[in-house]
């Protein structure tokens, strides 16, 4: 299954830029492309919709239909999905989303947790699409991170210890789409939990 690629913030290209503090939030251009109503909603939101953006390519991949990203959000807030603590937004949060799923998308997922690395290959023999909890840094894969988690990526393969992956954070096409990794190398930027999603159909023989 070919899986569009799309950044959280809407510009891919400009991913170096705004991760090295030379541009902004507020220097994307492309901001009406998330489905925010505003820029200020843009910028509000788009480092906390990575979730948002796996979703996203997900159902591009399967329907065809591009979802704008804060479109997605906005639907899913009414279930949990983010919290608001003051100025800080707390999410995505996995059981919330599987709730939207269901409700709003009539899709299945399943909350994972106290996976291993390694775990990830028997969620994908059942499911498309698993959505990983990874450090932010695995974007430099070859940099050991502090902890795990705090990320989210879309998983699409596991063959031959590699995983096959799309990152909405990636700062260049090697670590946006598509992107591989040995397992063993991907187990130490895994959290251990995610959400599996998109059962596969079992076909009777």
């Amino acid at each position: 299954m070919s899986v569009p690629y799309f950044s959280q913030w809407e510009a891919p290209s400009l991913a170096p830029d705004i991760l090295s503090g030379k541009k902004s939030l507020q220097d994307i251009d492309a901001w009406p492309a998330s489905g925010a109503q505003s820029q200020a909603e843009f910028v509000e939101w788009a480092n906390h919709v990575c979730g948002m953006c796996c979703l996203k390519m997900a159902l591009a991949a399967t329907t065809g239909n591009v979802v704008p990203i804060l479109e997605l959000t906005r639907r899913s807030v009414p279930y949990g999905t983010y919290v608001r603590e003051g100025d800080h937004i707390r999410g995505l949060i996995y059981a919330p989303f599987v709730e939207f799923l269901k409700h709003e998308l009539q899709i299945t997922g399943q909350v994972r947790v106290e996976l291993t690395a390694e775990d990830i290959a028997a969620e994908l023999e059942k499911n498309h699409f698993f959505i990983a909890s990874v450090h932010p840094g695995i974007r430099h894969p070859e940099i050991a991170p502090p902890r795990t988690g705090g990320h989210l990526v879309l998983v699409t393969a596991v063959e031959q210890g590699t995983i096959t992956f799309h990152n909405p954070s990636g700062h260049n096409e090697a670590t946006q789409s598509y992107v591989q990794l040995p397992v063993s190398q991907f187990a130490q930027f895994f959290a251990g939990r995610g959400v599996a999603m998109m059962p596969r159909t079992i076909q009777n023989a």
